[in-house]
């Protein structure tokens, strides 16, 4: 059996693409593990921009049309053998309309992981428009899906009013576990903080902030990174003044690798309030670093927070109850903060083993390619 994952972009774990990253992951740990796998990634380029890998990557060039599909994808998929499976992964993409027809027509196997893009939060944004979408392109799309794998359990609830005569998968994605995970401690400073992408409104960064501005402004010795970028900055750094706490925010830009990892290192308490997402490798990110988090119940790794102990999940769009959490952490012993950091490793240890995820993710592709 063949896998192949379908992605826009070129799975660089270096980008600020959280799909990407996970769908990098995957194939690694696939291929690492004897799976004959690919990644076929859309790019308005085919420049190798990224590094070394275990397993082969095509790039197809995207056109303006956000529907083309160049014509040497159907000759790539058509020789393809028949027990192939195509892991399509994203949701609302008119070019994988395209590429869904193409596969069906050629008698062909496919999985669809929407990244959270249909749970109910991401479903209200924009929503006559994904109505009038889904109708003419998106049912047809996941009608023909062997299975939809959903990554958290929101994601489940979402399909199942959307569409409910579709088959889902429920199953988080792993994480690469560093083999001596460094156990943060508490310093004469106390650093909060956030890593990805600044959208304001699905990442819950309005609620982030007026919740720190609530215990902490005016405490010189607590402060609040926000790593990452986007054209919302400008607009989350006036938020930031207008409650008076710029002298305690601090905007780092984007960071990659090395850079990001050591910026990771120096967080008491990670904050992840989403009101919508897939599952949010950042979380997991800070964890692998005994950062333990205080997250949203949106993000879809409360319960794994939670369980393990790991630090807070938080009712959706509560400030007060995300700037108590916050508190909380403040507040806490050496003792009883290390107790925090050290579950945040047998948190990735016994739920997100890439050899578990990658066992019970064949067990999927299996009996799609016999049905």
């Amino acid at each position: 059996m063949e896998i192949i994952h379908i992605v826009l972009g070129k799975a660089n774990p270096q980008r600020m693409n959280g799909v990407n990253k996970v769908v990098y992951q995957l194939a690694s740990n696939q291929s690492a593990q004897g799976r004959n796998v690919q990644v076929w990634g859309f790019s308005e380029n085919d420049d190798k921009n990224y590094g070394d890998r275990n397993f082969r990557t095509q790039i197809f060039k995207a056109g303006r049309n956000p529907f083309s599909v160049i014509s040497t994808f159907e000759e790539k998929v058509k020789s393809c053998s028949e027990n192939t499976c195509f892991h399509l992964h994203g949701g609302w993409i008119p070019r994988f309309y395209s590429v869904a027809k193409i596969l069906t027509k050629n008698n062909r196997s496919y999985i669809l992981t929407p990244h959270g893009a249909y749970n109910k939060i991401a479903m209200q944004k924009n929503a006559f428009v994904k109505k009038v979408y889904f109708n003419m392109y998106e049912k047809q799309l996941i009608k023909n899906a062997d299975y939809i794998h959903c990554i958290g359990q929101s994601e489940v609830d979402g399909l199942n009013e959307l569409f409910p005569a579709q088959r889902s998968f429920l199953q988080a994605y792993g994480f690469d576990i560093p083999t001596t995970p460094k156990i943060q401690n508490q310093k004469n400073s106390f650093v909060f903080g956030f890593l990805g992408r600044i959208d304001i409104y699905t990442k819950g960064l309005d609620l982030l902030v007026k919740a720190f501005a609530q215990k902490f402004k005016g405490m010189q010795d607590v402060s609040l990174w926000i790593i990452g970028d986007s054209e919302q900055r400008a607009k989350l750094e006036e938020m930031v003044k207008e409650l008076g706490i710029n002298n305690q925010v601090v905007f780092t830009g984007a960071k990659f690798g090395a850079d990001k990892d050591e910026l990771l290192k120096q967080i008491n308490v990670f904050l992840h309030p989403s009101r919508n997402e897939g599952l949010p490798s950042a979380v997991l990110e800070a964890a692998s670093f005994g950062v333990p988090s205080i997250v949203s119940k949106a993000t879809n790794v409360g319960e794994y927070i939670e369980q393990y102990k790991a630090g807070k999940c938080v009712p959706n769009e509560n400030v007060n109850e995300l700037s108590e959490a916050m508190f909380h952490t403040y507040i806490l012993d050496q003792k009883e903060y290390e107790n925090l950091s050290k579950n945040t490793s047998q948190m990735l240890k016994s739920t997100f083993s890439w050899s578990h995820v990658v066992n019970r993710f064949d067990r999927m592709y299996q009996h799609v390619t016999i049905i």
